[in-house]
């Protein structure tokens, strides 16, 4: 879906713990905090607009920062609903719209502002090239749901639809992949080839790791499998 919305050059900003927000995903939230119950409002009295941005570890961390240190490139979400609650929380539906930079915090309270400019995306790649590597994506997804993965079926009917090879990665990534610091590598990437050629790598090694795991395990139960 094309959206012509311009994203403001300093913009409210979330930090989550081992959430990685990509482009296009819908990301559900409760927002009980009080510092991000006054950003919500914020932004639903403006651009309906924040950022989303995943927490570095402790050895990681930006020491400008007192807290919850960032990673520098995040996603710039659109709130889709919103439903506040008698208590005074919300429960809203975030999608996303775009990579960004934080580049510098303006401030930290009552919740943390920062400046930003837009990452766009690159492709890489001829297009049939990138057209092949998502279809085979899309096939180790398949083998994955197969050999008994966690990826819900409505979804891998859902990512069949979506041709774009940008738009494919990202959502895959979004929803299947487990390791948080690799799908902040993901979204840094900003080169789309690269990206596919990541995840299809990443997603083989868990293919072939399960392959081997069923193999040792024969016909023993997870529980046995240490007498194997």
């Amino acid at each position: 879906m094309e959206m012509e919305i311009t994203l403001p050059d300093e913009i409210a900003v979330m930090t989550l713990p081992n959430v990685t927000f990509f482009p296009q995903a819908l990301l559900p939230l409760h927002i009980f905090e009080p510092r991000y119950r006054q950003m919500l409002k914020m932004a639903l009295s403006s651009h309906r607009l924040f950022a989303v941005a995943g927490m570095k570890g402790p050895e990681g961390g930006d020491k400008q920062l007192t807290s919850e240190p960032p990673y520098r490139v995040a996603t710039v979400g659109i709130v889709r609903a919103c439903q506040k609650n008698d208590d005074g929380t919300s429960n809203l539906l975030l999608q996303g719209l775009a990579r960004v930079e934080m580049t510098e915090t303006v401030r930290e309270h009552p919740y943390r502002l920062v400046r930003i400019r837009a990452l766009s995306s690159e492709a890489g790649a001829p297009p049939e090239e990138n057209a092949r590597l998502r279809k085979r994506l899309g096939k180790l997804i398949v083998t994955k749901q197969r050999l008994g993965g966690e990826v819900p079926r409505e979804f891998a009917q859902f990512l069949k639809t979506i041709d774009d090879p940008e738009t494919f990665v990202d959502l895959a990534a979004f929803s299947l992949c487990e390791d948080s610091r690799f799908k902040q590598k993901l979204l840094e990437t900003l080169d789309v080839h690269r990206r596919l050629k990541l995840f299809t790598a990443q997603l083989q090694n868990e293919i072939d790791q399960m392959k081997l795991r069923r193999r040792l395990q024969g016909r023993l139960g997870d529980d046995q499998i240490s007498h194997n």
